[in-house]
C-alpha cells in the first residue's frame, strides 16, 4: 500500500519525473489492473456513495438521501463503467500512436490511461466537499488531460512536438464515446439502475470467438479501430502530419462501433411511426428532430396520447443512426437488474436478442415499457395503465417494429 500511495503522490505532485520511472517499469494488464487501477479508480464510487446516503444533498427544498440499496447500485454502476472505459480509453491511444509518431504498445497505453486518469479518480473524492465540490472534481479532470499530454512522449513514444495534438484526439475521440455510450445506456434503462455486470457466457472457437458472440464482437471493434488508426496515419502524412476531417470522423465512428455511415432518419420519416390513436387514447401531440455531431446523427421522436382525463401514454422513438454498432457491442455487458419494493418493480432483461426493460409502480398505476429494435432503435411507452402488459401490448399492436427493422436494413443495404 505504501508503494500505491507514493506513486499517486509522485504522479500527481511530480509528474515530469514520475512518468519517465513509469514508462520504464516492466508491468502486465492484470498487474495494471490488481496493483492500481481496482483500487484507486474505486474512490470516486465510493465518495458518491457515502455522499449520497450518509450526506446527502441539500437543497432550498431541504436534504435528498438514497436509500442504501440503490446508493450501492449506483457505485457498482460507476465502478464496473469506469473499469471498462479505462480499458477502452487505453485501445485508443495505442490505436493512434502510429498517426502521432509514437509507438503501439498495449500495456504502455493502459498505463498511460490508468495514471492519467489518477487525477480524475483522486478528484472524485471531492463529492463530499459541500458547494464547492464539484469545482475541484472539474479541475482534477482539466489536470488528468495535463498528465496525458506529459506521459504520451515516455509511454508511447510520441515526439514531444506532436503530444499536443495527440492529446486532443485522444480526449476528443473519449469524450464522443462517453457520450454515445451514456446516451445509449440513458435510452435502455430509462430511469431506472443498472444492475449485474457479469458478462455473458462466451464460447471460444479454435482460433477465435465463435461467430455472432460478444467476444467476436469486441474483437472486431478493436480490428475497426486499428484499421482507422492506421487510416489516420496514411492521412496525416499525405497532409504534412495533418489528418483530414474525414480520416479523424472515421476513427471517431468506429470508436463509437460504426460498421458504415448511416444517417439517422429523417425527422419526417421517423414521425411516420408515431400513430394517430396508441392504446385506444388520440394523439394530443408531438414533436421530431434530428441532431449531429462528430459526423454522425441521431434522431428523436416523441408523441403524447389523452382521453383528456385520467388517462394518459407517452410514445418515444429514439434513432441511434451511425453509432448503432455501439448498441451490438453492448451486448457483452449482459446488463441485466432486477429490484421490487413496496407497491413496484424494474427490470432489464434480454428477450429473443432484444433488451427490455420495464418499471411499474402500482400505488401510482404508473410506469413504462421499452425494448431495442434492431441493435438501433429505442422505443419507449410510458405513463398510466393497469399494469406493464398494457403499455406492452400498447407497444406492440401501436409501434410498426417491423416497419423500423425494415428502415434498418434498408439502410444496411449495399448500394447497387
Amino acid at each position: 500500500m505504501g508503494s500505491l500511495v507514493a506513486r499517486v503522490q509522485n504522479i500527481l505532485l511530480t509528474p515530469k519525473t514520475e512518468w519517465p520511472v513509469i514508462a520504464a517499469e516492466p508491468e502486465t494488464t492484470s498487474g495494471l489492473y490488481t496493483r492500481y487501477i481496482l483500487i484507486v479508480s474505486a474512490l470516486g464510487p465510493l465518495a458518491m456513495f457515502l455522499k449520497g446516503t450518509l450526506i446527502g444533498t441539500t437543497t432550498f427544498l431541504g436534504t435528498f438521501r438514497m436509500d442504501m440499496a440503490t446508493g450501492l447500485k449506483w457505485a457498482v454502476l460507476m465502478y464496473a463503467i469506469g473499469l471498462v472505459g479505462i480499458y477502452l480509453w487505453s485501445l485508443v491511444i495505442n490505436a493512434l500512436a502510429p498517426t502521432f509518431g509514437g509507438q503501439k504498445d498495449s500495456v504502455q497505453a493502459l498505463k498511460t490511461a490508468a495514471y492519467a486518469a489518477t487525477a480524475a479518480w483522486v478528484g472524485g473524492v471531492a463529492q463530499l466537499v459541500p458547494w464547492i465540490g464539484w469545482l475541484i472534481g472539474l479541475a482534477a479532470a482539466v489536470y488528468s488531460v495535463y498528465l496525458l499530454y506529459l506521459g504520451l512522449p515516455h509511454t508511447m513514444k510520441a515526439p514531444a512536438d506532436r503530444a499536443a495534438g495527440y492529446t486532443a484526439v485522444t480526449i476528443i475521440v473519449a469524450i464522443v464515446l462517453a457520450w454515445i455510450l451514456w446516451g445509449i445506456v440513458g435510452s435502455v434503462m430509462g430511469g431506472g439502475m443498472m444492475g449485474g455486470y457479469g458478462g455473458p457466457a462466451v464460447t471460444v472457437g479454435d482460433s477465435g470467438f465463435e461467430k455472432d458472440s460478444a467476444g467476436a464482437a469486441l474483437e472486431q471493434w478493436a480490428k475497426n479501430m486499428e484499421a482507422a488508426g492506421k487510416h489516420v496515419e496514411q492521412s496525416a502524412a499525405q497532409n504534412a502530419g495533418a489528418p483530414s476531417a474525414a480520416a479523424i470522423g472515421a476513427l471517431v465512428g468506429a470508436a463509437v462501433g460504426v460498421q458504415q455511415r448511416v444517417a439517422a432518419l429523417p425527422a419526417d420519416q421517423i414521425k411516420a411511426f408515431l400513430p394517430d390513436t396508441l392504446a385506444g387514447l388520440p394523439r394530443t401531440g408531438l414533436s421530431a428532430e434530428r441532431n449531429a455531431a462528430m459526423g454522425f446523427e441521431v434522431a428523436e421522436a416523441s408523441a403524447d396520447y389523452s382521453d383528456g382525463a385520467s388517462r394518459n401514454l407517452r410514445l418515444e422513438i429514439n434513432d441511434t443512426g451511425g453509432a448503432q454498432g455501439l448498441l451490438a457491442l453492448a451486448a457483452w455487458a449482459n446488463v441485466e437488474e432486477e429490484r421490487e419494493w413496496d407497491g413496484g418493480y424494474e427490470k432489464t432483461y434480454r428477450d429473443d436478442g432484444r433488451m427490455i426493460h420495464e418499471r411499474w409502480d402500482s400505488k401510482s398505476s404508473r410506469g413504462e415499457y421499452s425494448e431495442i429494435v434492431a441493435n438501433r432503435f429505442a422505443v419507449k411507452v410510458s405513463g398510466q395503465a393497469t399494469g406493464v402488459d398494457e403499455l406492452k401490448t400498447a407497444l406492440a399492436s401501436g409501434v410498426d417494429l417491423a416497419g423500423l427493422e425494415a428502415a434498418a436494413a434498408a439502410q444496411a443495404k449495399p448500394a447497387g
